[in-house]
């Protein structure tokens, strides 16, 4: 089988990390690499040095790809991917989708059209850690879930154009959409621009979601300690999903408090407490970007939905949207509406 033909645009954070996976699949041939900056591109060279080079990724277009990789800042997102995509190309995006919930449905529309692959770079969708969460949670052995905690945060990186809860939080949505199976009834949020005026650095986000079961997302550029937790906590058991630890990234705390049954007065309110063992699954792990590289080409030439399609993009960018104007307006109670509140389950790696 010939190997697909894919191109990357953005050579910046994330770009070469996207280059080197589509390099080193056997399925696929790197091609080309587009970045505004010169520099970026000496970078390229010295990595790849038998590649095409360029600053102007319209170039991109009559080189006979059959994919690009857009990895640039979020802004520039829907009209590059627009512009694949009306050349014939099918594109991965990097979260976010857009900005916009508008341009995003366009951009599914468009691709949908013209039969080629759209879908978005929702890594924690791939990655082994959070794919045992989910079964965790599905298998009913951390009983009725009461609700969920999410924290990212870190010292930086500061952006001009965007804000925390568009940089940070788009890896915590989309892995709750997952984690649950649905999409978020109601959404308030907090934030503060404590750094540059008018840029949220600091970000508290809140979901309600029609399982009854909340959720509360925490993502800073202000803190002195990186941190990317998820906390489950059940009627049963607990589970901690720590991205920062090598090995040990499930912890099952054996953990709970139960009420009594009947109390007369507040010296019989005796809660039973109780604190079991720590069991750390072994989970098998592959590079989470890796098995996203490899899903994005075999959608394509399975011509199959991907799990992270353009659809799940737009659910991530509403919640995006409707979090954004509850923190612009004192945190007032935002409601969203989904054409399709279920979210496809994905096959387990």
């Amino acid at each position: 089988m010939n190997r697909l033909k894919v191109g990357v645009i953005g050579f910046g954070y994330w770009g070469p990390n996207l280059a080197r996976n589509f390099f080193d699949l056997p399925s696929s041939d790197l091609v080309a690499i587009s970045d505004l900056k010169q520099e970026r591109l000496q970078r390229a060279r010295s990595l790849y040095p038998a590649i095409t080079l360029t600053d102007d990724y319209t170039k991109l277009f009559s080189m006979g790809l059959d994919a690009v990789v857009v990895s640039t800042p979020p802004a520039l997102h829907y009209q590059i991917t627009k512009d694949c995509l009306e050349h014939g190309l099918s594109v991965l995006v990097e979260k976010p989708l857009t900005l916009s919930s508008q341009h995003a449905q366009e951009l599914i529309d468009l691709a949908e059209t013209k039969g080629l692959t759209l879908m978005v770079g929702h890594t924690f969708e791939y990655n082994s850690a959070v794919r045992s969460l989910k079964a965790y949670i599905d298998s009913g052995e951390l009983g009725d879930i009461y609700y969920i905690d999410t924290a990212r945060l870190n010292l930086g990186l500061f952006q001009r154009d965007s804000n925390v809860l568009w940089d940070l939080a788009p890896h915590d949505i989309s892995i709750l959409l997952y984690l649950l199976g649905q999409a978020p009834e109601t959404v308030s949020a907090q934030g503060m621009p404590c750094v540059f005026e008018e840029i949220f650095d600091v970000a508290y986000v809140n979901l309600m979601f029609p399982s009854g079961i909340p959720a509360h997302i925490h993502v800073s550029w202000l803190d002195p300690c990186k941190v990317r937790r998820v906390t489950v906590v059940g009627s049963k058991k607990m589970i901690v999903y720590n991205d920062l630890e090598n090995e040990q990234k499930l912890k099952i705390y054996d953990k709970g408090v139960e009420a009594p049954e009947y109390t007369n007065g507040f010296g019989e309110f005796q809660c039973n407490y109780r604190s079991g063992d720590i069991v750390i699954p072994n989970i098998r792990f592959v590079e989470p970007l890796r098995e996203e590289c490899q899903h994005f080409v075999d959608s394509i030439v399975n011509q199959t939905q991907p799990w992270s399609s353009g659809r799940e993009g737009l659910k991530v960018v509403k919640v995006l949207e409707a979090a954004e104007s509850s923190m612009r307006n004192g945190s007032k109670q935002e409601r969203i509406v989904w054409e399709h509140q279920n979210i496809p389950a994905l096959p387990q790696m």
